[in-house]
């Protein structure tokens, strides 16, 4: 018995539809986390081709890989910051009254400020007190220290900001999901 492809109902390709690419919400933020990221790449792709092809590894690229993987890391979040797009738990807001999801994120948003003013006292502190040097290149640990800082003190201002966006506007990402529905598109 032949079967034909063509005849076979589930076998007829699915249209999909393409939507323009909208790049309207990039920042030089979004440019210098895509910066850092392909130096770690090359970083890494350096550290792989002198240890396996040469059989000579360098020995500062596995350092400042994972240096520059903190700082990619960071500077995301705050990115992230920026956008109101950090991973949170959606499910209970789609089951309280909007009064409710007002207070949550209202509760939400001074928690995140706070947390993260602290980390970045913290982080001060901290890199003031780191003396050593990293081990390949003769530079500061507190270097990347006060980096840490900088990225949770750019958190901390942009979610101050958000937070007064959510008061004035009475909305957010979680307390009115229909309005940002274009953005978290699912498959049918």
């Amino acid at each position: 018995m032949s079967h034909d492809r063509a005849d076979d109902p589930t076998e007829t390709p699915v249209a999909i539809e393409e939507d323009e690419i909208d790049l309207s919400d990039i920042s030089r933020l979004d440019y210098l986390v895509l910066t850092i990221f392909w130096v770690l790449a090359f970083v890494v792709f350096l550290q792989f081709f002198t240890r396996y092809v040469l059989n000579n590894s360098l020995g500062w690229t596995e350092e400042i890989a994972r240096f520059l993987l903190i700082v990619v890391t960071f500077t995301g979040t705050v990115m992230a910051s920026r956008k109101s797009t950090h991973i949170a738990v959606e499910f209970l807001y789609r089951w309280v009254p909007y009064t409710m999801r007002r207070v949550a994120q209202f509760a939400i948003d001074v928690i995140s400020t706070a947390f993260f003013a602290m980390m970045t006292w913290l982080c001060v502190q901290l890199a003031g007190r780191t003396n050593q040097l990293m081990v390949s290149i003769e530079v500061p640990k507190s270097v990347i220290y006060y980096y840490v800082a900088a990225c949770f003190a750019g958190m901390t201002l942009y979610t101050a900001w958000n937070l007064v966006l959510h008061l004035r506007t009475g909305t957010s990402r979680l307390i009115d999901p229909e309005a940002y529905a274009d953005e978290s598109r699912t498959m049918e």
